[in-house]
């Protein structure tokens, strides 16, 4: 919390924390023009600089948004359920949807996605969880996906070249039957995955393919797919901005370790 030198709270914290306040006690709602700056210069009788730090400081919690010329909004929030335990449930029907887009139309949201597909040396964290030696390569499936026209989250998969070569996973389009179908006429079915969950701050690349306001953390959940005999044969990367998100487990009965 920023403070004067003489120990007291600055000004325009003191005007953020005045609007956070009403933005949570719903006040001012979802979608809510906040006053124009000229109107909180009068309210709380600053000048106009000392309001538009408090702005600022707002926009960066990814509270409000600015819409020029109009002014500011309450940011419109609508998480989405993001559960790691459904990925190796049934494709949908619908040949030209995933899993991602079938759900959320249903819900009467507008999703889309985009896809690249590219050869590359991967990341170290993938390399390490596919085993590959330094200079193997690894295709990679791009992913952003979209509801209601916002980019909502990255879904990057990557599969060892040598398995996936000459296969639909080359191609930059949806696989209907799903990729992990793909794998196992292949011959490398998956029985068993492991869920790695991280909470960071974005890399400059994922903020900008995310369209994220500064300030904004992320979980990463690495998914790595085995086959039976043990070799990891895909890692997925997703990129789950926080204030997009809400992470959900299922878990059958329960388990008292003595720690509760």
């Amino acid at each position: 919390m920023a403070v004067t030198r003489q120990g007291r709270v600055s000004v325009w914290v003191q005007i953020a924390d005045d609007l956070r306040a009403k933005i949570a006690d719903g006040t001012l709602g979802a979608g809510a023009q906040i006053p124009t700056e000229a109107e909180l210069t009068a309210q709380y009788g600053v000048a106009r600089a000392t309001v538009r730090q408090a702005l600022s400081s707002l926009v960066n919690e990814g509270l409000i948004v600015p819409r020029a010329p109009r002014g500011y909004f309450v940011r419109h929030r609508k998480p989405i359920y993001y559960r790691p335990q459904t990925e190796f449930r049934p494709q949908p029907k619908t040949p030209e949807m995933d899993r991602f887009m079938a759900e959320h139309s249903a819900e009467g949201r507008k999703p889309r996605q985009t896809i690249e597909v590219g050869i590359l040396a991967p990341p170290a964290v993938v390399m390490e969880r596919l085993n590959l030696s330094d200079g193997e390569m690894a295709v990679v499936r791009r992913r952003v996906r979209y509801l209601d026209g916002e980019p909502f989250n990255l879904n990057d998969s990557y599969y060892r070249l040598d398995l996936v070569q000459g296969t639909e996973i080359m191609y930059p389009v949806d696989i209907a039957r799903g990729a992990n179908q793909v794998l196992a006429e292949q011959g490398y079915p998956q029985v068993r995955a492991l869920d790695e969950i991280y909470v960071r701050m974005p890399t400059p690349e994922e903020a900008q393919r995310l369209e994220l306001p500064p300030g904004t953390p992320v979980a990463c959940h690495i998914c790595t797919g085995f086959c039976p005999d043990g070799t990891p044969v895909r890692v997925v990367v997703n990129i789950l901005p926080g204030d997009r998100h809400v992470l959900v487990y299922e878990r059958d009965g329960m388990t008292v370790d003595g720690n509760d």
